[in-house]
């Protein structure tokens, strides 16, 4: 293909996926309106008709909140791609830093830190606007500012070394490197794995002991008939940010440990809680980590082999004001391309990861001997959240990794512990 063939092609697929955000954003919206008159029947013995209008607006302010960042987000990549700024950037840059592998990822990551800051507003306004309108902001100024410059931090010292060993690899692995660079890739994702609860995590929150007591006691035997060994049951501070509810656990090995946000354990009950935990357990027990791993690996592997192709095709350079192939360029082409593709897939993994939950819940509820508690949360958490109880099926279809509520109690009712 011609450079100019490329150019137009590479532009149609940006405004093909804005146009399906928008489409999609505009159905959920219509949806969410069309069941704006009354609480649907489902949820009527749980939500007032005064809450229940309440989480249909946080759907609508999400949604054009959403609408607009989409917008916002494929301009600032159109403009980038097409009006010569990367070229006579990149340009200055080697001229100044030279062409080694380092100044290479440093180059690279400073792109990425611009065009996350043209997001910085839109990041803001949603914290301290739209979420704070709802209830939910939690977080102070200095709090966002200083997440923020520890994300960067974190890029940098992460994010160069990770680029420039790819870029090296590149340099002295042949016509294979791509499957070299796969694999380091995937090497320092386990690493990270093992470090990031240890050294990131508490970086953002603090982790304290769940204390003991009647709920530690409940959880602790849980863990124990259903063969889960940790480190610990931990507290998150989540409140610190948001009045958002989620458990979690993290890390592998010895260093594996459950995270419960202090705002669920305020929400929720005890059983419920259990319930909650025991779902959580079930996605280990079920082996969906290694499983979604190893589907992310083989989706890497893809993005790999398709840059490959790519580093290789002077036109695709050409198509957007470069005059030489170069490594680096490859890579930072392909990062502003690469969702534009991978947008249409996200129904496939969307439904593998709904599919995963339906075997954890179907887990928790064999675990505990009830459907009850985990109900019971689930409804508790989809009403403090203002979740949207009634989302269009296309639109879940591409967004959404849990199934909806009324899913998700239907499965629940059916299984044999009800």
């Amino acid at each position: 293909m011609t450079p100019e063939a490329i150019a137009w092609l590479s532009l149609g697929l940006l405004l093909a996926r804005w146009l399906g955000e928008q489409v999609l954003e505009a159905l959920n919206r219509g949806h969410a309106r069309a069941h704006v008159g009354a609480v649907p029947e489902a949820f009527r013995d749980m939500l007032s008709p005064e809450a229940y209008g309440r989480s249909v607006e946080y759907t609508l302010a999400k949604s054009r909140f959403s609408a607009f960042e989409v917008t916002r987000s494929t301009l600032v990549t159109v403009a980038l791609l097409f009006s010569g700024i990367l070229p006579a950037f990149w340009n200055a840059w080697v001229s100044w830093a030279g062409t080694s592998v380092w100044a290479d990822a440093a180059g690279l990551i400073l792109v990425g830190g611009a065009v996350g800051l043209t997001g910085l507003p839109s990041d803001a306004w949603a914290q301290f606007r739209l979420e704070e309108r709802f209830g939910f902001n939690t977080t102070t100024v200095r709090t966002w500012w200083l997440d923020r410059l520890k994300g960067a931090g974190l890029a940098v010292a992460l994010g160069v070394p990770v680029l420039a060993l790819l870029l090296f690899l590149f340099e002295v692995a042949g016509p294979f490197w791509w499957l070299w660079a796969w694999g380091a890739l995937l090497g320092v994702q386990a690493i990270l794995l093992v470090l990031a609860p240890v050294l990131i995590l508490p970086l953002f929150n603090k982790f304290q002991p769940l204390p003991e007591g009647a709920l530690r006691d409940r959880l602790v035997r849980l863990a124990e008939r259903t063969g889960f060994a940790h480190r610990g049951l931990e507290v998150m501070d989540g409140s610190r940010r948001s009045r958002h509810a989620n458990a979690f656990f993290t890390g592998i090995g010895r260093f594996r440990k459950i995270v419960l946000f202090d705002t669920l354990l305020a929400q929720l009950g005890e059983d419920e809680v259990e319930a909650v935990l025991a779902h959580e357990i079930g996605h280990y027990r079920l082996r969906h980590v290694p499983k979604l791993l190893a589907s992310s690996a083989l989706i890497s592997l893809a993005g790999f082999a398709a840059l490959a192709w790519l580093a290789g095709h002077a036109p695709f350079f050409r198509a957007f004001g470069f005059e030489q192939p170069l490594p680096a360029l490859a890579f930072l082409l392909f990062g502003f391309l690469s969702d534009s593709v991978t947008f249409w897939l996200s129904p496939l993994s969307s439904a593998l990861a709904r599919r995963f939950e339906y075997q954890a819940d179907a887990y928790a509820s064999r675990a505990v001997g009830s459907p009850e508690g985990l109900i019971g949360a689930l409804r508790k958490l989809h009403t403090k959240n203002l979740a949207n109880l009634v989302p269009h099926p296309l639109y879940s279809g591409f967004h959404y990794s849990h199934p909806t509520l009324v899913e998700r109690e239907a499965a629940l009712k059916r299984s044999p512990q009800a």
